[in-house]
């Protein structure tokens, strides 16, 4: 789907156009080991689905195609160490790297049309070892299932409107995010903007307990609602404008990071579904944003913010979307690799 047009009118179209960009990293999804069997989801299916009618954006990333790198520290509090022995919780500044991005498989969209937005992060611990994750803006999945999410993709690319509402009488709980994407406010920075990580990862602590968590990047500065057709007024790209500005004349920019712990019966393998308020949370330690670079030649252009890139301390649960994106975040890389002479660089081409 082309999405460098006018924003869509209607809310049926709203939600087509946001099922069909949806993301955060958590956007590109395959079945895990032993599912990968003749007439299952596999990586390029799933590609396919993601590929708008206009073809694939060759030289980018099959989805979040549209970014801009930042650089910075994680500052850990030493909270974290009660509940997971990773380096990166014990109390210490460790670098950080990341992307701010738009769930979208046009790298030239129109920042006003998309209303998922994501930030990928890798933090490295001093023994070398990484922790990746991409996390998105709404509080909830779109859907359940890896399969799901795929018949979402090519139920938003039919052009019959009887698509959607099938899939929407099959898929109930795409209600919740319907609910979001209509009534959530609108911002105009990638600062005001929460992040969260919707999927659960077990973390083990120095005695080998376990903990079932989720966790949300909480922005420091107060978020200012705008209304979607005063966005529409700016340019295509102001939310890399705005960020680029904002850390030039203000400064770092802050997100605290919340863990929050499962309770008895939560679910673990569904994204979907939020947890009940008042569980458990522990703050964990500040994520600092220092400095913006374009993606181009920058520091994020070539990382894969897959989701099974874990320190010791920290496993997937029995969520099947993280290990699920990381086929397909692989796949999608060896494509982008293979077209680097598509992808439009300023400077000394990366290896």
């Amino acid at each position: 789907m082309n999405q460098s047009g006018n924003v869509p009118r209607s809310r049926l179209g709203s939600l087509v156009l946001i099922a069909a960009v949806l993301g955060g990293g958590a956007a590109v999804f395959a079945y895990t080991a032993g599912w990968f069997s003749p007439g299952r989801l596999s990586p390029e299916r799933m590609i396919a689905a993601l590929t708008p009618p206009s073809g694939a954006p060759l030289g980018h990333r099959r989805n979040h195609a549209k970014g801009i790198c930042f650089t910075g520290v994680f500052e850990a509090n030493g909270n974290g160490v009660e509940l997971s022995r990773a380096k990166v919780f014990e109390r210490g500044t460790y670098p950080a790297l990341g992307r701010f991005n738009l769930g979208t498989a046009d790298p030239n969209a129109v920042d006003a049309t998309v209303r998922v937005r994501g930030l990928g992060l890798q933090i490295a611990a001093a023994d070398g070892e990484e922790w990746r994750m991409a996390l998105i803006n709404p509080p909830v999945f779109a859907v359940s299932t890896p399969q799901s999410f795929h018949d979402l993709l090519i139920a938003s690319g039919k052009k019959d409107p009887e698509a959607m509402k099938t899939f929407i009488q099959a898929n109930p709980e795409f209600a919740a995010f319907a609910d979001w994407a209509k009534t959530a406010p609108w911002t105009a920075s990638y600062a005001e903007e929460p992040y969260h990580g919707l999927n659960s990862f077990i973390f083990t602590d120095a005695k080998g307990g376990d903990h079932a968590v989720r966790w949300s990047l909480l922005p420091t500065v107060q978020p200012v609602p705008v209304s979607q057709a005063e966005l529409e007024k700016r340019g295509p790209d102001f939310l890399e404008q705005e960020i680029v500005e904002r850390v030039r004349t203000a400064g770092p920019q802050r997100w605290t990071m919340v863990t929050t712990v499962a309770g008895p019966g939560d679910p673990t393998a569904d994204p979907s579904k939020a947890w009940p308020e008042g569980r458990r949370t522990v703050q964990v330690g500040t994520l600092v944003v220092q400095r913006i670079e374009q993606e181009r030649d920058g520091p994020c252009r070539d990382i894969n913010f897959d989701p099974t890139v874990l320190p010791q301390g920290i496993r997937v649960s029995d969520d099947p979307f993280p290990a699920a994106r990381s086929s397909v975040y692989r796949k999608s890389y060896d494509l982008r690799a293979a077209e680097a002479r598509d992808y439009p660089r300023t400077g000394t081409a990366r290896p």
